[in-house]
C-alpha cells in the first residue's frame, strides 16, 4: 500500500499562486496514474486534475483548466499541482490520490483511485 503526503497548502490572496506536492512512499507510483481532488466545506469531493503514469495524458476540471498544471517526477516519487490565478472558489482541502490499477489511463472519478493522502488546506482570500 502506498502512503501519500501532501504539502504546500496555505493562505494566498486572489490572483496568487501555490504549488502543491504529493510525496509517495511504500511503493513506486511510476506505473500509476495520479490525481488531485478537492473538497470545500459542505461540498462533495471533486476532481481537479489527473496525469498518466508516463505524463503523456493529463485531464483537468473545466474550473481549473488554463490555471492549474499537474506534473510528476517519477524519480522522486512525487506529483505536483501548480496553481496560478487563484480564486476564492478554489478554497478547499486538496487531496492527492493514486489510481487503483497500474498502467491504466487516468480516471476522473473517486472510485478510480484507491489510495489517498490526508489533504492540505488551500485558502484564497479576497
Amino acid at each position: 500500500q502506498v502512503q501519500l503526503v501532501e504539502s504546500g497548502g496555505g493562505l494566498v490572496q486572489v490572483g496568487g499562486s501555490l504549488r502543491l506536492s504529493c510525496a509517495a512512499s511504500g511503493r513506486t507510483i511510476s506505473n500509476y496514474a495520479m490525481g488531485w481532488f478537492r473538497q470545500a466545506p459542505g461540498k462533495e469531493r471533486e476532481f481537479v486534475a489527473a496525469i498518466s503514469y508516463g505524463s503523456a495524458i493529463t485531464y483537468y476540471a473545466d474550473s481549473v483548466k488554463g490555471r492549474f498544471t499537474i506534473s510528476r517526477d517519477n524519480a522522486k516519487n512525487t506529483v505536483y499541482l501548480q496553481m496560478n490565478s487563484l480564486k476564492p472558489e478554489d478554497t478547499a482541502v486538496y487531496y492527492c490520490a493514486a489510481s487503483r490499477n497500474a498502467f491504466r489511463r487516468p480516471g476522473q472519478a473517486l472510485q478510480d483511485f484507491g489510495s489517498w493522502g490526508q489533504g492540505t488546506q488551500v485558502t484564497v482570500s479576497s
